[in-house]
């Protein structure tokens, strides 16, 4: 029954598409036609590409993408550490910050991508290249969710999630920054897509962390970028967009010896 309802979804969807054809070609001729016998540049059907579906009443756009991103780079823009390490988040991300500020950017399938201010190379977020306590400012946004399920080549582990969390914390330096994003909601894992996290989960795996600042991008008509929500409407979303802010605490020896964070 899922498949065929599936299957006629899709059929839907198709035929929709396909009834927009004849104003895609009635526009067409009408535009050959404003363009008159010797037009600058050619209209001509073998020129032809349409793109059909996007004459909306409304800019469409990922919500999750969209503002995890934009508060991430706030985060970044106030804070202007010397460098920021950043762990296969969003390309667009790291090549508009690194306008302002140095980005090092690591992903499982390396990107060639040359920017000024702007560094690429390879690396497992299961075992980072970085020395213990060695990174001040750290990002690893929309990737966790996705380790060991093999969607992007990597190897099957369904506690690879908890690997990498692992790594990130080791390599953080005391007193730095890591600006974590996951899917929040009921949690489950929707292999081979991604991982889906409560709350109070994301909160346990980083417990040795300091939580500074929480923000959610909830379901379409519960809010926009939500600073410091209430719990309940993070425990109430299907699928909604957890960014975490947390801080590694320093640790100092006190007169008796034990040790406190501040």
């Amino acid at each position: 029954m899922p498949r065929m309802l599936a299957n006629l979804l899709l059929k839907i969807y198709g035929l929709k598409r396909f009834l927009l054809y004849p104003r895609f070609f009635r526009d067409w001729f009408y535009f050959r036609s404003l363009a008159g016998k010797a037009p600058r540049l050619a209209v001509g059907w073998k020129d032809l590409l349409p793109i059909i579906g996007e004459a909306t009443a409304q800019t469409g756009f990922d919500r999750h993408y969209i503002y995890h991103t934009a508060w991430a780079a706030r985060v970044l823009a106030a804070a202007r550490p010397a460098f920021h390490v950043d762990i296969s988040s969003s390309l667009y991300f790291c090549a508009l910050v690194s306008a302002f500020v140095p980005v090092r950017f690591y992903d499982f399938r390396p990107a060639p991508l040359a920017l000024s201010g702007l560094t690429c190379g390879q690396a497992d977020v299961s075992k980072l290249p970085f020395k213990d306590n060695e990174i001040e400012s750290l990002s690893c946004m929309h990737v966790i969710e996705h380790v060991g399920l093999g969607r992007y080549g990597d190897k099957l582990d369904y506690d690879g999630d908890l690997k990498a969390i692992s790594e990130l914390k080791r390599v953080l330096a005391p007193g730095g920054v890591l600006l974590f994003v996951a899917p929040i909601g009921k949690p489950k894992i929707m292999f081979n897509a991604h991982r889906i996290y409560s709350y109070e989960q994301v909160k346990e795996y980083f417990k040795e962390l300091e939580l500074k600042e929480f923000a959610l991008i909830p379901r379409a008509g519960d809010g926009e970028l939500v600073i410091n929500p209430p719990k309940a409407l993070a425990d109430s979303q299907d699928y909604g967009c957890g960014c975490f802010w947390f801080v590694k605490p320093i640790v100092i020896p006190t007169e008796s010896g034990s040790i406190a964070g501040v």
